[in-house]
């Protein structure tokens, strides 16, 4: 769970948040959302600034990508909010509508003293290394041979995972496993886990060796330590919106089946190798056709007038042209 979004200016708080948008003809309803803890400071951000503006309520809950396809498909929701693109088959036989609404980037945390953010540099096989156990010391000749001139210490490597069925860790995994191919999904080393992105920040921040994954909102909220990651194109690139613009605007959306660009595989030098659309799950044939307007109206006003709030939570908005096209295939 989402237990706070650290952007005073934007004033959110809360393990639940109640978020208010809409229009004046709107007033009265609420819609309820779930899922993804990934797109949860984005959705926070949305409402609070079109709170002013509506007399629309929306509960959204940030339990995790699993539950939020499961809230969907349920009936128990509105929309279900998900890091993990369904398949074409799920989507045919649930009638289901997904749509991308942002891009966002998972990067790799730690808390190992004497190293400043950005100074560590992992490639994927030293990463797979660290998370499954192979590598236990940060002091270990793999990591030193990739950071030479940084002081290590002998220090026990501590990896922090997802508790929880987590489109974050999905993501992260398929990664690992393009980058390290003996890497298969739950090979995770002697640590420990924590729920949600928010407990996987907490926990690194707290455990001296710490290494865990998290969506960049929360390590810059946090002021965590961010590693260089080595990408497709063979560079060690560092976290941060150029590098995520260079990913998401180097990809094929159009021949993505329902949006579901692989990110891993962005070919551009400068990009960043560990990214995902964030995707909301809707029912085509929905029994509330008010709130399936409402719905619609709430993230129309997001394609088409959220980018700033988007960049400045560092996410990537959606190119135009995939908006457009989002907007009109909605059912």
């Amino acid at each position: 769970m989402f237990h706070r979004v650290g952007f005073i200016a934007r004033g959110l708080a809360g393990a639940f948040a109640v978020m208010t948008f809409g229009t004046a003809h709107s007033s009265g309803l609420t819609l309820t959302g779930g899922g993804s803890s990934f797109a949860a400071p984005l959705y926070r951000a949305w409402g609070a600034e079109l709170h002013r503006q509506t007399g629309l309520s929306l509960t959204y809950r940030s339990v995790g990508s699993g539950e939020g396809q499961k809230l969907v498909m349920a009936g128990a929701v509105d929309f279900g909010a998900s890091d993990l693109p369904l398949a074409a088959s799920v989507l045919r036989t649930r009638e289901l509508y997904q749509a991308p609404t942002a891009i966002g980037a998972i990067v790799v945390v730690i808390n190992v003293p004497g190293v400043a953010s950005g100074q560590m540099k992992l490639d994927g096989p030293t990463l797979a290394a660290l998370f499954d156990g192979a590598i236990t010391s940060w002091a270990d000749p793999r990591v030193r041979a990739l950071n030479p001139g940084l002081r290590l210490p002998d220090l026990d490597v501590l990896p922090i995972h997802r508790e929880e069925a987590s489109g974050t860790s999905q993501v992260f995994s398929s990664y690992l496993h393009a980058v390290a191919p003996d890497w298969k999904a739950g090979m995770w080393g002697d640590g420990s886990e924590a729920r949600g992105n928010d407990g996987v920040a907490a926990s690194v921040r707290q455990s001296v060796g710490g290494i865990g994954f998290v969506e960049y909102a929360f390590a810059r909220r946090d002021r965590l330590n961010t590693v260089r990651l080595k990408n497709h194109a063979g560079q060690f690139v560092a976290p941060g919106k150029a590098a995520f613009t260079s990913a998401a605007f180097s990809m094929d959306w159009t021949h993505a089946d329902h949006y579901a660009v692989r990110f891993l595989e962005a070919p551009a030098s400068q990009a960043w190798p560990i990214m995902s659309a964030t995707f909301v799950l809707l029912p085509i044939h929905p029994a509330d056709r008010a709130k399936a307007a409402a719905v619609k109206t709430l993230f129309r006003y997001a394609l088409k007038q959220g980018d700033d709030i988007a960049r400045d939570l560092d996410y990537v908005p959606l190119p135009p042209s995939v908006k457009d096209t989002v907007l009109s295939g909605w059912p």
